[in-house]
């Protein structure tokens, strides 16, 4: 819910600057790739900070469970349930955050 949460609001922010700026949408899917990455490792990172050990297991679970989460939401609006190198990418992306983050949020004191 923490990852999402922070994606939504990027992705508002994001909007706002392709809107009232020159920004080319060429940048949209490089962009939503990083901003995922960011809130995956935001997320896993709070979600394992009271947590003392698995932070490699919790931190791939959030990325891949996230994952899922945004994959179902946005095929069901565009009801588009393709499989293509961007979704693949993504999976790795957010699964190496969540690995990241897990283990961020486990050592930190």
């Amino acid at each position: 819910g923490i990852s999402i949460a922070f994606t939504l609001l990027f992705l508002l922010i994001y909007a706002v600057i392709l809107t009232y700026t020159n920004v080319s949408e060429q940048w949209t899917a490089p962009v939503i790739i990083v901003l995922t990455a960011i809130s995956i490792l935001a997320g896993s990172s709070i979600c394992n900070l009271k947590l003392n050990k698995n932070g490699i297991t919790n931190g791939a679970l959030i990325g891949g469970i996230y994952f899922i989460v945004i994959y179902l939401i946005s095929s069901l609006i565009t009801m588009n349930f393709s499989v293509n190198i961007q979704m693949f990418i993504t999976v790795i992306v957010g699964m190496i955050f969540g690995i990241i983050g897990g283990i961020v949020g486990v050592n930190k004191k």
